[in-house]
């Protein structure tokens, strides 16, 4: 049997000791020129065999501090592109970012550090949050929200967070809410557990159809509405002003609560009114910053009409009794500074280019998305199914999602949901070309 390379027999021997636990995540690696000392290679070797361990997603470099072990426990984010045997190139989950989010976090990290009360983030916060802070979030809404008191807007463990509050806090077992046919998993997860039936209504591209609301309304009782209006997960579409505005009138008519997702709002540059700008009395919005900064940092919030706020702050008691006072700071800190705002901008910039790879990668294909979205839906036609598509991806070590996991309805149309923003913009050609082939194999 051939002997194998030096380098590889050295990084399988790093890789054993990274996932049996020898070397814990975070230890920094020695340089590449001390690591060629210990081992008597020559330097050219050792930094094969730094590069072999990012290969398989087990060490991060980041340039001018180190070499360092990863925590094997969490997802493969930006920059690290799995392609071994163990690992999968992830098209499932949605995890923006660039290369200078580390030093944005080392930075806040820094500012917050030299900060004056730093002592109070050691105690119980408000349930709903710090009152400045806030004040600062609500400032922050006004361009997209309008005028939000800060009084009704609540600080949350992130936006799912926010949707479990909502569905604990007004909701009650048993209560039909209606939704797209497409939608948000993590809202289908939440309404499963709390025993809500999620009912579904007829659309366009994501866009709800409101006689098809008002026809369900008269068909049976239905408690709220659930929509992300502005930048749709999974389709990427923008509602209509006039569709908002007609969708309001049926709430008003039929007592329905109005439940805004905004988790991607942020990418569309020039929304419409909201719907708690057009109908506050009666609509919750739910927001968070894992998508416009960074999917670890989880920090939301909700912005509700004054009657939801006991049993909203009930809520947030009994699930984590603040939102995490270190996190908040960092975030509001970045909302003055104007870090966010590039933030926003650096994801808008980003997600333009990953869609028109995309598209220019999958020519042929029926897409829906958003333009500056780093997330496509892709329509499987002429009888294909999904299944054989996406099986045949993780045979080449690619993992994507088919429609499953975002219909509310019984008949499950066949599409794929590809999540490239955490895929290194130099290989998504490549991955994306990889898709192409596999739908246009099952096409024929």
């Amino acid at each position: 049997m051939k002997k194998k390379p030096r380098y590889l027999r050295l990084a399988n021997t790093l890789s054993t000791a990274i996932r049996e636990g020898k070397l814990a995540p975070g230890t920094k690696l020695p340089t590449h020129r001390a690591f060629a000392e210990q081992c008597n290679v020559a330097l050219a070797t050792a930094t094969r065999v730094y590069k072999e361990l990012e290969r398989r997603a087990e060490v991060v470099g980041e340039a001018g501090r180190g070499t360092f072990v990863r925590d094997l426990g969490l997802p493969p984010t930006l920059g690290v592109h799995q392609t071994d045997a163990e690992g999968l190139i992830d098209l499932v989950f949605n995890m923006p970012g660039n290369m200078g989010d580390t030093e944005m976090l080392r930075t806040g990290l820094r500012r917050l550090s030299s900060a004056g009360d730093l002592e109070a983030m050691l105690r119980y916060q408000p349930h709903g949050g710090r009152t400045h802070e806030r004040r600062i979030i609500a400032e922050s809404l006004k361009p997209t929200l309008g005028s939000v008191p800060p009084e009704n807007l609540l600080i949350t463990s992130g936006g799912q967070h926010g949707l479990a509050i909502i569905a604990f806090g007004v909701l009650q077992r048993g209560e039909a809410v209606a939704a797209d046919t497409l939608t948000y998993p993590g809202f289908k997860s939440i309404a499963a557990l709390q025993g809500l039936d999620v009912v579904p209504v007829e659309g366009t591209d994501g866009v709800m159809d409101p006689d098809a609301l008002d026809r369900r309304c008269r068909t049976r009782k239905l408690r709220a509405v659930y929509l992300i209006p502005t930048v749709h997960n999974p389709l990427g579409s923008v509602m209509d002003v006039t569709t908002r505005q007609r969708i309001v009138e049926i709430a008003q008519a039929h007592d329905l609560l109005i439940i805004e997702d905004g988790a991607y709002a942020f990418l569309e540059s020039d929304p419409p009114p909201s719907f708690v700008a057009l109908a506050p009395e009666r609509t919750i919005h739910v927001g968070g910053y894992s998508k416009s900064i960074a999917t670890g940092l989880r920090l939301g919030y909700l912005v509700t009409p004054s009657r939801h706020i006991p049993c909203f702050l009930e809520a947030i008691r009994a699930t984590t009794w603040n939102a995490p006072a270190l996190i908040s700071g960092l975030v509001t800190n970045w909302i003055e500074d104007g870090t966010l705002a590039k933030s926003e901008d650096d994801r808008k910039r980003d997600g333009a280019e990953r869609q028109a790879i995309c598209r220019a990668s999958l020519p042929n294909l029926s897409l829906s998305g958003h333009p500056n979205a780093g997330f496509s839906w892709v329509w499987l036609g002429n009888g294909m199914r999904a299944e054989p598509v996406v099986a045949a991806l993780k045979g080449q070590g690619i993992s994507a999602s088919g429609a499953e996991p975002f219909a509310t309805t019984t008949a499950i149309p066949q599409a794929l949901r590809l999540a490239f923003g955490g895929i290194p913009k130099a290989d998504l050609s490549g991955v994306l070309g990889k898709v192409r082939h596999a739908v246009e194999k099952f096409a024929r």
